[in-house]
């Protein structure tokens, strides 16, 4: 017999197979006091909520027997995910309930940008009828531009298609394959900034994405396009929205999200004619609300009864003597799969990981999903140990996971293989004793990285003088280099340099060194 506590509302269709199983008890309670909810939590083997109730640790430390916390949207914000993990409580949340209610506000926006609507009803109610005023531009025939092609990015190519509007699409993990099956253009970021009349984003907010459309991608941007925002607050620059849109470079704006929510009723943006907004309304449909609820409930059951799930934002409790032995490694396992894939180009097609020597003999299926989560946070949000392999399956990644006794002169090693669009990387990494993690190889030259910190990884023609020519640049920018490796087949031909270096190193002296004779290629990373 389980005991679920449901102590913010939630559809009743989404209630309705809780309280229709016979081994389920069900309390709904909601509006409780942070007293109630201590005293509640206590004997329930799972808690359902939305954004209302505060999960926090002291309420997760009153559990006794609580295995499960269901959040019925996607923002985890009011539970504390690390508590939950130190407690071994698995949190859930529902991120493809809302896929569909998101993507039909994001074309309701862009058809109400294009035709002035909101404009012209407010004209219209306040007894004006100014009909040259308001004269707008068609969806046919446009080009729309997507930045993120994931679940609502794909569903709103899908709707322009039926406008007749041409769809240009990046996503650092789109295929030639999948876009000819969606029906739209591969592209870069920079030809999607730079072709589209209308440029929506509906990628997760990071560090790589924030500010991701600023002053210089908006002086890129067609004289007269139309910008949305949908997906994430800050995503956009919004001061530089605003002069770009004074200038007359963005014919006009429509937003749902703000880098602070609510926004004061004096934001900038707001005083513009040309800027539409709505208060964060993407997921705020009924079909959604539902959704979210009937996803989250299903996932709960689903870890109450032992049956697998796809959807937990942090990583399940593993067996105490499993967990000791493959603790050692994780770091060093996450730091490897980010570290090849910020060295590789292109989408993603396929990860190869092989483990050697001891660890061939171990489960390993946790090193798997920290490798994965390390490869793929590089271009995503809110990756985590649980959900990586489902994201990799989604966007069509192949995973292939191998065992070899022979570990090539160490006790363990782990090797990472990412294949692209553009070729392929691999790195090796091992533990050291005494020494701590070190990548051992890369593409096949012999080398003793620590994966941590600035990395500047540079192919080049070996001969002499490269190491000097590099370090003079550097040293030029009072750039300081704490360790250096080389690595070379032999002498007079291909080899690599990777570089420790105390600090960021700006664009243009990374596109300064890319430009110099034998060198071949040039690639930040960081770890």
């Amino acid at each position: 017999m389980y005991k679920i506590l449901v102590s913010d509302p939630l559809s009743q269709q989404g209630l309705d197979p809780l309280q229709s199983a016979s081994n389920i008890e069900v309390i709904y309670e909601t509006n409780l006091t942070p007293e109630e909810l201590l005293y509640m939590i206590q004997d329930v083997d799972a808690l359902l909520v939305r954004s209302q109730t505060k999960v926090t640790r002291e309420v997760l430390e009153h559990a006794k027997k609580l295995r499960v916390v269901g959040r019925a949207g996607v923002g985890v914000d009011n539970i504390d995910i690390e508590a939950a993990t130190e407690k071994g409580i698995i949190v859930l949340n529902a991120p493809d309930g809302n896929t569909i209610s998101t993507a039909e506000h994001t074309f309701a926006m862009m058809i109400s940008l294009a035709r002035n609507i909101p404009q012209a009803y407010r004209s219209t109610v306040q007894g004006e009828w100014r009909r040259k005023d308001f004269t707008g531009v068609e969806l046919n025939g446009k080009t729309l531009g997507i930045l993120g092609l994931g679940r609502i990015g794909a569903e709103l190519s899908q709707k322009a298609k039926a406008f007749y509007m041409n769809v240009v699409a990046f996503d650092p993990y789109l295929t030639e394959e999948r876009a000819e099956k969606l029906g739209v253009t591969k592209a870069t970021l920079e030809e999607v900034i730079t072709c589209a009349d209308f440029l929506s984003v509906h990628t997760p907010l990071t560090k790589e994405t924030r500010h991701l459309i600023n002053r210089d991608v908006f002086s890129q941007m067609k004289d007269g396009v139309r910008i949305l925002n949908c997906a994430r607050g800050g995503i956009i620059e919004e001061e530089a929205l605003y002069e770009a849109i004074q200038v007359g470079k963005v014919a006009g704006a429509a937003l749902d999200v703000f880098e602070v929510e609510p926004p004061t009723p004096k934001h900038p943006l707001f005083e513009l004619p040309q800027v539409i907004v709505t208060p964060h309304l993407g997921a705020s449909t009924v079909e959604a609300q539902e959704n979210v609820a009937i996803d989250v409930i299903g996932e709960v059951l689903n870890v109450l009864e032992d049956k697998p799930f796809r959807n937990a934002v942090n990583l399940p409790s593993i067996p105490k003597d499993q967990k000791e032995k493959l603790a050692p490694y994780q770091e060093l396992a996450e730091k490897l799969g980010s570290f090849v894939a910020q060295a590789s180009i292109g989408a993603i097609k396929k990860i190869r990981i092989t483990y050697a020597g001891e660890l061939a003999e171990m489960s390993t299926s946790p090193l798997t999903r920290t490798i994965l989560k390390g490869a793929l946070s590089h271009h995503l949000a809110d990756v985590n140990f649980v959900n990586a392999p489902h994201l990799a399956k989604q966007r069509g990644i192949q995973l292939i996971e191998e065992k070899k006794n022979v570990s090539q002169g160490f006790t363990q090693l782990i090797h990472v293989e990412i294949a692209t669009e553009n070729g392929k990387n691999d790195a090796a990494a091992t533990l050291l004793n005494g020494f701590g993690p070190r990548i051992v190889k890369m593409n096949g030259y012999a080398i003793d990285v620590v994966p941590a910190g600035h990395l500047l990884y540079i192919r080049h023609h070996d001969q002499p003088g490269m190491i000097g020519e590099v370090g003079t640049v550097l040293g030029e920018h009072d750039i300081n280099i704490a360790t250096m490796q080389v690595g070379r087949m032999a002498s007079g031909g291909d080899a690599i340099m990777v570089l420790h270096l105390d600090n960021v190193i700006p664009t243009f002296v990374r596109e300064s060194i890319a430009g110099m004779q034998k060198i071949s290629s040039v690639t930040s990373i960081e770890l």
